[in-house]
């Protein structure tokens, strides 16, 4: 057990805190079914829609929630979701909006994990130890930080850990055997494998070449994978949904925002409903892909 996967353990007996993370694998687990994991950007294109869009993804069958934190230079996302990202800054989105934006969704949604993503840059200004106390107060259980390599992550991961916070890792077509044991020493919550090597919605994986990858890396831990990076389809999110224990899904869900806003960058009269289509279509796939 790593120690951020030992600190939330030990928060929820006290009743400290919950591991939300935990719980949902464990019941994707005892369902035999694959989760869906789905991508939305904080304040995209504005706070109270992307907050509406968000309340909207457990019930069109998230069953994980990535909250993408906006940042001006977001290395690893493709366009989509760049431009979501500053839609959102333009429209007065910031690192406090989005815990801000986390803790509203927590007053009416108490089960669903949310995972927050981004870039260290805007934590390291908000400062780590601050950070991981806001975040867990507002509901966050798990962190995906794209550019903090595995050599850097103790000074964050110190506070992520005494309020149960799980940092969970990219690993890649890249990470070979002599790599995995580094992530793997501060990884907690799950893995994120990313299917592809290149950014966001860039490209479509290979199933094959994905199952392999997977089966490799499980015979080195017990976290749960999850599957991510060029997901578009139904079929697709079903398909790595059956090799991993999750499919994750953001630039098709963001295309459908993109593509409802007017030409000013408003949103539209579909803006709320059309993600949430796309996430009912996604979920009907990796919820039967097993069956």
């Amino acid at each position: 057990m790593t120690a951020a996967s030992t600190t939330a353990t030990a928060a929820t007996a006290t009743g400290a805190a919950r591991d939300r993370l935990a719980e949902r694998f464990a019941k994707l687990k005892a369902e035999n079914r694959g989760g869906l994991v789905i991508y939305t950007m904080a304040g995209d294109p504005d706070a109270r829609t992307a907050l509406e869009i968000m309340k909207g993804l457990p019930a069109a069958g998230a069953d994980v929630i990535e909250l993408g934190m906006p940042f001006s230079d977001p290395m690893a996302d493709g366009p989509a979701i760049q431009a979501a990202a500053l839609r959102a800054l333009k429209a007065g989105m910031t690192l406090q909006g989005t815990l801000d934006t986390l803790a509203a969704f927590r007053e009416g949604d108490d089960e669903t994990p949310v995972v927050l993503m981004g870039y260290y840059n805007p934590i390291y200004a908000y400062g780590p130890q601050r950070f991981a106390e806001a975040a867990r107060a507002a509901g966050c259980d798990g962190l995906i930080i794209v550019d903090l390599p595995p050599e850097e992550a103790p000074e964050l991961n110190e506070h992520l850990d005494r309020v149960g916070i799980h940092l969970i890792f990219l690993t890649t077509p890249t990470t070979n055997e002599k790599r995995l044991p580094a992530v793997l020493k501060e990884a907690g919550g799950f893995l994120y494998y990313v299917s592809i090597t290149g950014i966001t919605g860039a490209a479509s994986a290979v199933e094959d070449e994905v199952a392999q990858a997977v089966a490799g890396i499980r015979a080195h831990t017990d976290l749960p994978i999850a599957v991510g990076f060029g997901i578009r389809t139904p079929e697709q999110a079903a398909a790595f949904a059956r090799i991993g224990d999750a499919a994750v899904v953001g630039s098709a869900v963001v295309a459908q925002i993109t593509d409802s806003l007017s030409a000013e960058g408003a949103a539209g009269p579909d803006t709320v409903a059309r993600p949430l289509a796309l996430v009912r279509d996604l979920a009907a796939g990796v919820r039967t892909a097993r069956q």
